[in-house]
């Protein structure tokens, strides 16, 4: 008999020495048989069992965590502190299945690392999950979001959204705290997002390619604050967007508020306010080698030093940084160094370019396109209003660089320094023109003053050796010149040929007959 019990309790023990994991609601974890989570329980023993954290998983239900509250549900992956030896993460693979996740409740102070996911590490995959009324509040923590805290080396985030309210103190996002290596696809938040650095509507610190990706809620923080990423490091953000407001003190940006990568494609609708320095439409500061192509701004701008409809401050490091393609409708005000692209031009090059919206600088260096300018412009233009003092340019307010093949036609109010193409001129402005009458100024520190007739004609600008057959197209004597990055027809340059465009047509053909 005791003999007898020895053996079951020999069993007894083995069963449980070789036990992996947890059992979940069937699965063996494999890819082709991953375990199935089916309730708040099966998705919180995930946390529980860091032994599973490099197998397969799919939601096979709609799941509601509203439990677990506080610091109670088990977090998946584990983030301490950068090369802490008890940093593990998540390495396999979670498919939501396009199920939702509901009520992931986190409050914590001092905790880093907080997501659903708090570290997704080589490899990891988190696809086709929605996670709605998100509740997290990590009072100082670092590497914060709704989704995932921490995505380091090669995780990958796609077709997921995040809905709710997330705060933290630095690194913290709508989806992820902060992603290095990997990609993000095909994923946005809505979430309300508030933190002090690094603070962004999807990602706080972006070291991933973005692509297809978008938010739309409120973000509030201190420095280096977005609308989708509060810092673009090393990667590329792709056919992405921001709408929704974004406030901060400084680096603050309708799409980033700091870039120092390639951003291509993009847009924000954002309603942008700053309190400090470097505020734009779409970027508060883009940094050497920072580069944006074909982007825009549509929205209002609102800062103190450094703000721009879509760039706050060009190229503020050696280097170069450039602005490709772009245009701005927002409409801008700020203290010193206010414009229409950019408020401060550093070291950067600006071309095919152009801004429509109004700009309103109290202080020095306000101009339609670019407050001030220490890099190159070329081929550009603007047709917004500019006012302020001193320093004031339908185009450049103070220029110290190099001007080339550019126009405005916005009206122009100042009383010191104050031109029609440019207010202030140190440095080269050629083959660039400015509008007599709609600006109302009759003198400009560089450029050429035409009548609004000759501005729309052809051969004034050709014959400054404008390139009409690659960059510039016109309406002859019905339109300014555009820039061919805009399709044929679009009288009204909003980038689409519409009914608008053909009543702008009509109107200019019955002026003629």
């Amino acid at each position: 008999m005791k003999e007898h019990l020895i053996l079951v309790l020999a069993i007894v023990a083995l069963l449980v020495g070789t036990s992996t994991g947890g059992t979940y609601s069937g699965g063996t974890g494999e890819p082709n048989d991953p375990y199935r989570i089916a309730t708040a329980e099966d998705l919180n023993d995930i946390g529980n069992y860091e032994e599973d954290w490099d197998k397969h998983f799919i939601l096979v239900n709609d799941v509601n965590l509203a439990q677990y509250t506080g610091t109670q549900f088990k977090i998946i992956g584990r983030w301490i502190y950068y090369n802490d030896p008890r940093n593990k993460p998540f390495t396999g693979t979670f498919d939501g299945n396009n199920h939702k996740v509901w009520n992931f409740t986190w409050t914590s102070d001092g905790i880093n690392g907080i997501g659903l996911f708090g570290y997704v590490g080589d490899g990891g995959q988190i696809k086709n999950l929605g996670l709605e009324n998100v509740d997290v509040n990590a009072i100082n923590g670092d590497l914060v979001g709704g989704l995932v805290g921490q995505n380091y080396w090669n995780g990958a985030l796609t077709n997921c959204y995040s809905t709710g309210n997330v705060s933290g103190k630095y690194n913290v996002g709508g989806l992820v705290g902060e992603t290095y290596g990997g990609a993000i696809t095909k994923c946005y938040s809505t979430c309300l997002v508030s933190g002090s650095f690094y603070v962004g509507g999807l990602v706080g610190i972006n070291d991933s390619l973005i692509t297809d990706c978008y938010s739309t809620g409120s973000i509030a923080g201190g420095g280096a604050v977005g609308g989708l990423v509060g810092l673009n490091r090393s990667e590329m953000i792709v056919n992405s967007h921001s709408t929704g407001c974004v406030s901060g003190t400084s680096y603050v940006g309708g799409l980033a508020g700091l870039n120092c990568e390639t951003i291509t494609n993009c847009y924000s609708t954002a309603n942008v306010s700053g309190t400090g320095r470097y505020v734009g439409g779409l970027i508060g500061s883009n940094d050497s080698p920072g580069a944006i192509i074909e982007c825009y701004s549509i929205g209002t701008v609102n800062g103190n030093d450094y703000v721009g409809g879509l760039v706050g401050i060009n190229g503020y490091s050696s280097g170069v940084a450039t602005i490709t393609n772009c245009y701005s409708t927002a409409s801008v005000s700020g203290y010193q160094w206010t414009g229409g692209v950019a408020g401060y031009n550093y070291r950067g090059e600006i071309t095919n370019c152009y801004s429509t919206g109004n700009v309103s600088g109290t202080g020095m260096d306000a101009g339609g396109l670019v407050g001030h300018n220490g890099g190159m412009i070329s081929d550009c233009y603007s047709t917004g209003s500019v006012s302020g003092d001193p320093n004031i340019g339908g185009l450049v307010g103070h220029n110290l660089a190099i001007v080339n093949n550019c126009y405005s036609t916005g009206s122009v109010l100042g009383t010191q320094y104050a031109g029609g193409s440019v207010g202030k001129n140190d440095g080269t402005v050629s083959a660039s023109f400015w509008d007599i009458e709609t600006s109302g100024q009759a003198t400009s520190a560089g450029g050429t003053g035409k009548t609004s007739a000759e501005m729309k004609t052809k051969g004034t600008f050709t014959d400054a050796g404008w390139d009409f057959v690659e960059i510039w197209g016109i309406g002859e004597n019905q339109t300014y010149p555009f820039l061919r990055t805009e399709p044929a027809g679009d009288s009204n340059h909003d980038k689409k040929v519409d009914l608008i465009d053909l009543a702008i047509f009509a109107s200019h053909w019955l002026e003629e007959n």
